[in-house]
């Protein structure tokens, strides 16, 4: 017995393919290698990607309105490959040969782009600092070269937090209770990468050269993989579960083939295997739930399911299967809910970096000047600040009243967040109506920095910060948690997308406000000299948007319900 609990019992397993020991693999031994991982590769995603609406308007020579969906639109294709990495990782290769393959193709775009900015014939002609004429040909090469890191990325975000999460034995009490702190600690190593970007790097590429500020990001992203595969001994792996996307089609194909089929009052007689494990590779069993009944049809037992001595899972399916594609049901609308939010975040790397561009960005008296798009370091320190402090006092204060061993329930954490970020908004429309008073009253439309300081956008860049500590890191646990065992990628690469489908929606609303508002020689709510334009009915209308998404997140979080695995793997 004593032998037996020196291994995991949710099924991982170690370099070699045997049961997991608990006393040589996982836990915090092997996260701060993956941890390391992140703060490194995030240091190279966000050195390349905080300045680049910067770079595709003075480099590339785009207006702001093309600058802001092309970047817009890149940032969403970033979120949208995670599927492609999520269902090999849960399907065929797992999380590690996943990170280790699509790691690769990120250096090889990282490279390409410094090339792309530094190598002469390949990066842009420019005559003087504002004035570039690229060619056809230098502009596919950046783009080229970025869609490569979108596809390389793809393959590291819905993999790495779920494979740091891996480390803790879910049927162990005692190191599942490390798996929340895990993910605020995982997030911080993120924003201390991306406060390095967003300080020294985006001084780089403002003040050296955009050739050296692509590159530190590469040679950074290479230092990740280093980091990565150091730990290999010490991790612990699930085995991929096969095709998720096949499990979930065979559930509704035999649901709908039984359409006629009465599902029986005594749950206990729908189908499921004997044995103390599912039949599903890496993945405990799921204990029945009431709701979604039409899709238990799919595990009710008629006489011909079994004709041939063999199952057929396209006729008949366990009650594990028929779970999985309802959490995934109930996962949809909680989903849903952070795409709004996510059009919200992704205004940091686009407008508040044009509406900073039109302010005093000189530190005090003194000539240095802050770029714009190095604001969002006040995003990352809040995040810094409020980890700590959300780990340390809000969790245990918060367990005293509410019985919770994580203080708040993931849905609660994460519904904070949702509140918190209306109000960045608000006050990011504030501070826009403000700055074009003083421009009218002192008629400063053609400054080009007019004298208001650029720290006036603090405060909704340190809201935004506090917004993301509550939902975002209580969205990856939330989607963790709640994903079936052999879904964990899959789940965190849709948890992803809502990131990629936040910065759609924005480009779609700035295609769709620019048409309807620069009509008839007007300039619209969105010209390339802001002092001209109304971007704070732009942020008015977010705020809209986001007082409705919040109040649409508490009538589906009052509905949801969690799953209840049951069992253990060996």
């Amino acid at each position: 017995m004593e032998e037996e609990d020196i291994y995991t019992k949710d099924g991982t397993v170690d370099y070699k393919g045997n049961p997991a020991n608990k006393k040589q693999t996982g836990t915090w031994r092997s996260c701060p290698y993956i941890i390391g991982n992140e703060g490194c590769e995030r240091l190279a995603y966000y050195g390349m990607s905080t300045n680049l609406v910067l770079y595709f308007k003075h480099r590339l020579n785009q207006h702001s309105a093309v600058a802001t969906k092309n970047n817009q639109n890149w940032g969403g294709t970033c979120y949208i490959t995670p599927l492609i990495g999520a269902f090999l990782a849960d399907s065929y290769l797992g999380r590690y040969w996943t990170i280790a393959c699509f790691s690769i193709i990120y250096i090889i775009g990282m490279t390409l782009l410094a090339l792309s900015a530094s190598v002469h014939g390949i990066r842009p002609r420019c005559y003087a600092e504002d004035n570039c004429n690229p060619t056809e040909t230098q502009s596919a090469v950046a783009f080229l070269a970025l869609y490569l890191i979108a596809l390389g990325t793809g393959g590291i975000k819905p993999c790495v937090s779920s494979y740091g999460a891996d480390q803790f034995d879910d049927t162990d009490e005692k190191e599942k209770k490390h798996k929340s702190s895990f993910f605020n600690w995982f997030y911080l190593s993120i924003n201390i990468g991306a406060l390095i970007a967003a300080s020294v790097l985006v001084w780089v590429q403002d003040n050296v050269s955009w050739g050296w500020g692509f590159a530190i990001p590469a040679i950074a992203m290479a230092i990740a993989v280093c980091f990565f595969f150091s730990g290999s001994r010490l991790y612990r792996n699930q085995k991929p579960g096969g095709s998720p996307l096949t499990r979930l089609c065979q559930v509704l194909v035999a649901s709908i083939r039984k359409y006629k089929v009465a599902v029986p009052a005594d749950k206990s007689l729908l189908y499921e295997t004997a044995n103390a494990e599912s039949n599903i590779k890496g993945s405990r069993k799921i204990d029945h739930t009431n709701d979604l009944s039409f899709f238990d049809k799919a595990a009710v037992e008629i006489q011909t399911d079994q004709l041939k001595g063999s199952v057929n899972p396209w006729r008949l399916c366990t009650v594990t299967q028929v779970e999985e594609l309802k959490i995934i049901i109930r996962l949809l609308p909680i989903w849903a809910s952070g795409i709004i939010l996510s059009t919200v975040f992704s205004q940091m790397g686009n407008l508040f970096v044009l509406q900073g561009e039109r302010m005093d960005t000189r530190v005090g008296h003194s000539n240095f000047r802050i770029p714009p798009a190095s604001l969002s370091i006040f995003d990352i320190l809040s995040v810094i600040f409020w980890v700590p402090i959300y780990d340390r006092i809000i969790v245990p204060v918060t367990r005293k009243f509410t019985g919770q061993k994580n203080g708040l329930t993931q849905l609660q954490r994460m519904g904070i967040g949702l509140f918190i970020s209306i109000f960045a908004m608000v006050v990011a429309a504030l501070l826009e109506l403000e700055r074009l008073r003083i421009v009218r009253r002192h008629n400063y439309y053609e400054l080009k920095e007019m004298p208001m300081t650029i720290f006036w956008q603090v405060p909704q860049y340190f809201l935004l910060g506090c917004a993301e500590v509550f939902t975002i890191i209580g969205q990856l646990e939330f989607f963790y948690e709640q994903a079936p065992d052999a879904m964990r990628s899959f789940c965190m690469a849709l948890q992803l997308t809502t990131i990629a489908l936040g910065n759609y929606l924005s480009s779609f609303l700035v295609t769709i406000v620019t048409s309807i508002t620069a009509r008839n020689g007007k300039l619209g709510w969105i010209p390339d000299n802001l002092n001209y334009g109304h971007v704070h009915y732009f942020f008015w209308l977010l705020t809209v948007l986001s007082v409705l998404n919040f109040g649409a997140f508490l009538l589906i979080a009052k509905w949801y319900t969690y799953k209840r695995p049951v069992g253990t793997l060996r």
